[in-house]
């Protein structure tokens, strides 16, 4: 234990709150261990009706040795119905709802942290919200909700989440634009028929607070409903930071385990969460100053807005022909009022470089912070439908699974901006903790119109040669018709309609139940108006291609209760888009990640269970017109690992934790601005009973500091991770 770790009020308290259960563990069942001692999750309380596989959602692994299970070996995200991860030729992480509760996990983000080569990037460029780079690339717009694209600049909670899954490499056969580094799939929780639910309580350091609660009743034989709502007031170990957030996602299913099944869901969510730009530069790094400070004002503001509403058919005609049609409408509303450091001057009012990261030999205490503002009203929506047929069918040897289907899609995207005047100089040492002063005056800025409509068909075979070969292939295509206005802003109006093929091909050999490899190639394709936002001069550029190949095997060792995954690839943008010293743009660029993956879940022995991963990513700027030639990737560290194991020990009781490590990485493509690595330490011990659980979890048991974001715009700012936060959670069950 780290030597400057004090024993607080609260601290006494979480040990009190671990200590009191042992004295009824003489009282306890000890068959409840394996069974209904272990802690209760919507993967372990599915239906039991034996025709659930027919349902195209996901499914999980059940009946673990004993207690959680972090293994899941089925995703929908690789091929759109479930398929066991050993028939997907590529690399898929899935984090399943057990993990996330090990882990006291609350938010997508931290959700992410299991996933290795997933970096955070901050929000820039009229962007809020969750904002990812996966494999060295953006994946802003690759995020989606049960299959459906979910383009919305919110920050999303897991409260209505039984797994988040990730698909790595280029993916557009599957998902349309966009998916250069892969895409990410939250999977919500479905109604089950047999009744339960449960209560969470959480309290912890700095002021966190947070409670949800998920209700499952069956209706009838066939048919259940399920409510999931959350609440939080989450303060951090940063200075004026707090999020306070609530939810909540009904769900109505009809139907199960018969040939026709009706779902419909919703997620009705509010945010109001205080904006964190982070630290301005010094010397090209994050400036060394207190790990709380805070550059902003205290009246800051990002309130959020979202509706989702989704309604999904699926109708088995037989065992070999299945269909499922999809229709959802989300709409999204941030009200943003935003302040951050936007230049560093001198105290003789010299202002510092920026774009060189604020060079100087001057004192700290000689420096100031110029703030400016970051204010936008921004709403978003999509319609979105989603028609698939999956067909089994046999010509001659080879065996068939057919998915054929179309995409319809509106998107638009208003974004209205407002510049405040006369904002206040900070100590950059020091800063002053204050309210937007009254002499400030507001102008409104550019207001941005944007619309794009989706029209796609797409066919993926999975063609088994025989017990030992399988082959896939898959295309898709694209219609994407997209145009945008602005009243201040260039281009005034601008049109882009783009047409797109999308391949996918792997090869896969199974020698056997307990290996699989395989080979595979994909494509993706991102358009200028990819995310309904345009930089001037891009506009009448043809999209962006990528392409990846990789080589992989999957092992399901110790009687299947380990699996292990490796991969090597090659992922290229081959036509990158890159500024000329006259500010045009071309499509003269060449990006390139060559990596390496390595993965591992399940038990290593009867109690003893982990989640680890690794990501090698070598990212280089190949080609470029803009002097960054030869550089690295924004936000593409060469290394990082995550590893989270647990024990259970005396029957009831677990202990475990792990490392997180993430090596160097830069804010943008100039490798002006860069962070140092980091390793992270996170603790757990928890005591599981029947209907009760009690956890402690310990964030950052180290009291480590490093960054967990990066903003690239004014120079390249870095926001500070959570500091040592403790945390106990009390979930009654029912």
């Amino acid at each position: 234990m780290p030597a400057n770790f004090r024993v607080s009020p609260l601290h006494a308290a979480l040990l009190v709150a671990l200590s009191l259960p042992a004295t009824t563990h003489a009282q306890t069942n000890t068959g409840a261990s394996d069974s209904a001692g272990s802690p209760t999750s919507s993967a372990s309380q599915g239906d039991t009706n034996t025709s659930k596989p027919q349902t195209l959602s996901s499914v999980h692994v059940t009946g673990s040795i004993v207690g959680n299970d972090y293994d899941s070996d089925v995703s929908t995200v690789g091929a759109k119905v479930p398929t066991s991860l050993r028939d997907i030729p590529q690399t898929v992480v899935v984090v399943n709802r057990d993990l996330l509760d090990a882990q006291g996990a609350t938010s997508l983000q931290d959700a992410l942290r299991n996933v290795p080569g997933i970096t955070i990037g901050g929000a820039e460029g009229g962007q809020i919200g969750n904002n990812i780079n996966l494999r060295g690339f953006t994946a802003r717009t690759d995020i989606y909700l049960d299959g459906f694209r979910d383009p919305g600049q919110y920050y999303r909670d897991i409260f209505d989440l039984d797994a988040v899954e990730v698909l790595k490499g280029p993916s557009s056969m599957l998902f349309g634009r966009g998916s250069t580094g892969g895409v990410i799939n939250q999977v919500t929780k479905e109604p089950q028929l047999n009744p339960f639910g449960q209560i969470t309580a959480t309290a912890g350091t700095s002021d966190r607070y947070r409670m949800t609660a998920d209700f499952n009743q069956p209706l009838s034989n066939t048919a259940a409903m399920r409510v999931n709502v959350y609440g939080q007031d989450m303060h951090t170990t940063r200075d004026v930071q707090k999020n306070q957030d609530a939810g909540i996602a009904p769900s109505l299913r009809f139907g199960i385990g018969t040939p026709t099944q009706i779902t419909l869901s919703a997620l009705v969510q509010r945010n109001h969460d205080m904006p964190d730009y982070g630290l301005p530069p010094i010397n090209g790094h994050p400036a060394d100053v207190n790990y709380k400070n805070w550059y902003g004002l205290t009246d800051d503001r990002t309130n959020q807005s979202v509706n989702e509403f989704n309604a999904r058919l699926e109708h088995a005609f037989s065992d070999q022909v299945k269909l499922r049609t999809q229709l959802m409408y989300s709409q999204y509303d941030t009200d943003a009022r935003e302040t951050a450091a936007n230049s560093v001057v001198t105290n003789t009012g010299v202002t510092l470089n920026k774009t060189l990261g604020n060079p100087t030999d001057l004192p700290l205490q000689d420096l100031y912070v110029q703030l400016a503002s970051h204010d936008r009203v921004i709403h978003d929506t999509i319609l979105d439908s989603q028609t698939d047929l999956t067909t089994q069918f046999d010509t001659g040897s080879l065996q068939h699974t057919l998915v054929s289907g179309v995409e319809l899609a509106r998107e638009t995207y208003n974004n209205q901006g407002y510049t405040r005047n006369g904002l206040p100089l900070l100590s950059l040492l020091d800063p002053v903790q204050e309210a937007t002063p009254s002499n400030v005056t507001t102008t409104v800025g550019n207001y941005a119109q944007s619309v794009g409509k989706t029209a796609a068909v797409y066919a993926n075979d999975t063609i088994r040669l025989n017990d030992q070969w399988m082959v896939v292939a898959g295309v898709r295509r694209d219609e994407f018709d997209a145009h945008i206005s602005n009243t201040v802003s260039l281009p005034a109006y601008a049109q882009q309609t783009v047409y797109f093929t999308s391949v996918r091909g792997g090869v896969i050999y199974q020698p056997d139940e307990k290996q699989s490899y395989y080979v595979s190639y994909g494509t993706s394709f991102d358009p200028s108006l990819e995310q309904l936002t345009l930089t001037s001069g891009t506009q009448d550029l043809a999209p962006e291609k990528n392409r990846s190949y990789e080589i992989g095997g999957k092992w399901n060792l110790i009687d299947d209760v380990l699996a292990i995954n490796a991969a090597l690839y090659n992922l290229e943008q081959t036509n990158a888009r890159s500024e000329t010293s006259s500010g045009e743009y071309t499509l003269d660029g060449n990006i390139r990640v060559r990596g390496a993956e390595f993965g591992m879940v399940g038990h290593l022995t009867k109690n003893w269970q982990v989640f680890s991963g690794y990501s090698y990513m070598d990212g280089r700027i190949v080609k470029a017109v803009d002097g960054t030639q030869g550089n690295v990737p924004a936000n593409t560290p060469r290394n990082t690992f995550t590893t989270w194991t647990t024990y259970r020990f005396a029957e009831h009781w677990e202990a475990g934790g792990g490392p997180t490590y993430m090596s160097q990485r830069y804010a943008a493509n100039t490798d002006t601005v860069g962070v140092g690595g980091y390793t992270r330490w996170d603790a757990t011990m928890a005591y599981h009973q029947s209907s009760y659980d009690i956890r402690l979890n310990v964030l950052n048991l180290a009291n480590k500091r490093y960054f967990d974001a990066l903003i690239q715009s004014d120079g390249g700012r870095s926001v500070p991770g959570i500091g040592r936060t403790e945390m106990v959670t009390f979930t009654y069950k029912f």
